[in-house]
């Protein structure tokens, strides 16, 4: 199982809305950092009522107790907290600036693939090739260390609606990111 998080320097292209759940005073640390919805039992009671107006959930551990009962809710959906996905840590405000700035996380599905957004059409070739060069470095370095034999068998890019475009592997894993 193959799981991490990668940096994207270029963004995602895409504004992402943060929910924190938390209380005391990391309740103005992440109002500071940018967070778009901050509290504790007013937002449990929302997510109780099917509300999902967010993309990540980011939560302090000492109140995991409570948000833990929003597992069936969250879990699903994939917006869950967890401590594999960095979104349970008291360090909230360098997790909202990292989630805002591009931060993407990925796992291996049941198939043994990976999908990971690298950007959109609409971004510069610099931009998607550095976006490009630090998820093959974050996916590299999350390769199991028991992995024998060829670890990548194929890289391919690819949009929404349009045909796919095989990489060269040998070029595509000695990317680096700058």
């Amino acid at each position: 199982m193959v799981r991490g998080i990668a940096m994207l320097p270029a963004g995602t292209g895409k504004e992402v809305k943060v929910l924190v759940f938390t209380q005391g005073e990391k309740v103005a640390e992440a109002e500071a950092a940018g967070a778009d919805f901050v509290g504790l039992d007013d937002l449990i009671k929302q997510v109780e009522a099917d509300w999902f107006g967010f993309d990540v959930a980011i939560a302090t551990p000492d109140v995991m107790g409570k948000v833990g009962r929003l597992g069936k809710k969250l879990g699903p959906r994939g917006l869950m907290p967890s401590p594999k996905a960095g979104t349970i840590t008291f360090d909230v405000g360098k997790t909202i600036s990292d989630v805002k700035a591009g931060r993407v996380e990925f796992r291996v599905d049941k198939t043994s693939l990976l999908h990971i957004p690298a950007g959109k059409l609409s971004f510069n070739d610099d931009a998607l090739m550095a976006n490009l060069a630090s998820i093959v470095d974050s996916v590299v370095r999350a390769r199991p260390s028991g992995a024998k034999g060829t670890y990548v068998k194929s890289v391919v890019l690819t949009s929404t609606m349009s045909p796919s475009i095989r990489l060269d592997i040998p070029s595509a894993l000695a990317l680096k990111p700058q």
